[in-house]
């Protein structure tokens, strides 16, 4: 597939680096040529300096045979003119724009190829984002939480610890007799951040992470079986009033005791009117006096926000050594992440992750419609329709037993209608099965596709 991505940031790199190594065509365009000479010698894709939104070029990218153009820029503007110019000019299929401003996202009238902007679709990274965290605070002692088949069905994930859950010691065969009236399934393990294939005879072992899916109402009953599951969060302490903090307070302010901090005195007056229950506090999230004077001791969740890595992280860490149960920082540089995540932090937040992984929807072949990207873009979580009859499919009609899938797939569940199935070796997979697999070799990833993809159907 020829693509051309617009913008080298953290976003458009990450994204480039999922795709160049997926048979691709990858272009990326930016008007930063350091950026582009780092990503050309690290990655075989074309780079071209030049302003995104021009017609030449997008010609120069090879707009005219391009299948895709994927807007990431910092600039909505950019993206949105970007995505009109390769429609109008060159006929572009598809169409996906990163839009940050709420202005633009409150009104989704604008978008669509018959309205003012011919986006096919809309990618804001703020929402995501928030959405990730809030199901984070909402299920606390996960490490992840992702949804499936319309928050159906969730994969947790979870890091066990000596004599913290029963299933610590045992096989994963006994998780039935723990749970009888519960189905779930682990999909995969790391240990020693090392795919361990999980078979009936598998031990549990501490520092094990464990990913399981299970129905989202038994989500807190099987984590209980791996980790000792901490009590419901009731207060949360944000820091940073930019875009994320605000929306994560809004959302929040109904079932949470919230407190946010922004240093920016304009910044935080607006809030507080926007804002009917949160406490907006006026100040450094770092500074020690304001944590203690607000009780940061009692603190649940505290959570850090602003744009800023450095601060993120040492407000988090002194937050945590000043007595808050859990912290989470927002890191954008991927050097940071595994450097400060399982430490003094319980967990780095990367956007470009939690971003990419709604892209990469879109970009994936063989009808699928939401894919999840985990462990720092190695590990892929998708769900796939089944589409097709027996003669059509290499997966309609068969039992997961006769379904040629690589070693590295782990086939966890299917959604058919408003049943959740766990798999097992004789399910049959039906037409419009929502199936969800977790894929721990990302060079499978083609393969995992042309497996789901109708014959004669897509190419």
């Amino acid at each position: 597939m020829k693509i051309i991505i617009l913008g080298a940031g953290q976003v458009g790199t990450t994204l480039a680096e999922h795709l160049a190594g997926e048979h691709n065509d990858i272009t990326i365009i930016d008007i930063d040529e350091d950026r582009l000479r780092a990503l050309q010698e690290r990655m075989d894709i074309l780079t071209i300096m030049g302003n995104g939104a021009y017609p030449n070029t997008l010609r120069r990218g090879g707009a005219e045979e391009a299948s895709m153009l994927i807007a990431v820029t910092s600039s909505d503007e950019t993206n949105l003119v970007a995505c009109q110019i390769a429609y109008t000019l060159f006929q572009i299929p598809t169409k996906i724009a990163r839009i940050r401003s709420l202005q633009y996202l409150a009104h989704e009238e604008l978008f669509g190829a018959a309205t003012a902007f011919p986006v096919d679709v809309l990618i804001s990274p703020e929402q995501l984002v928030t959405h990730y965290i809030r199901r984070l605070i909402q299920h606390p002692s996960a490490l992840q939480v992702l949804d499936f088949a319309e928050q159906k069905l969730q994969l947790i994930s979870v890091k066990t610890k000596t004599d913290s859950g029963p299933m610590v010691g045992e096989p994963i065969k006994m998780i039935s007799q723990h749970l009888p009236y519960i189905e779930t399934r682990i999909v995969a393990i790391f240990r020693n951040n090392i795919p361990i294939k999980p078979t009936a005879n598998t031990i549990i072992e501490p520092e094990d992470e464990v990913f399981f899916l299970a129905a989202s109402e038994h989500v807190r009953s099987v984590m209980a079986e791996f980790i000792h599951v901490e009590e419901p969060h009731k207060r949360i302490m944000i820091a940073g009033g930019g875009n994320i903090g605000t929306r994560l307070a809004s959302i929040l302010e109904k079932d949470f005791q919230i407190k946010i901090i922004e240093r920016d005195p304009l910044r935080a007056e607006v809030m507080a009117t926007q804002l009917t229950k949160a406490i907006v506090l006026r100040g450094d999230a770092a500074d020690k006096s304001l944590l203690l004077n607000e009780n940061i001791d009692d603190v649940d969740v505290f959570c850090a926000v602003t744009n800023h890595d450095e601060a993120n992280i040492m407000s988090s860490i002194l937050a945590k050594h000043l007595g808050a149960r859990k912290v989470m920082a927002l890191v954008n540089r991927p050097s940071y992440l595994d450097v400060v995540e399982g430490g003094e932090i319980d967990i780095a937040i990367s956007p470009q992750q939690v971003t990419v992984g709604s892209l990469l929807t879109h970009v994936r072949r063989g009808h699928v419609v939401n894919v999840h990207s985990l462990r720092r873009g190695a590990v892929e979580a998708m769900e796939i329709i089944a589409h097709g009859t027996p003669r059509s499919s290499k997966v309609v009609g068969k039992a997961i037993k006769d379904i040629p899938l690589p070693s590295e797939a782990s086939l966890g569940a299917l959604v058919r209608d408003a049943r959740i199935l766990m798999a097992h070796h004789d399910l049959v997979i039906e037409e419009g099965d929502r199936v969800i697999l977790l894929l721990v070799d990302k060079r499978k990833i083609r393969q995992i596709e042309r497996l789901f993809q109708e014959e004669g159907i897509i190419p």
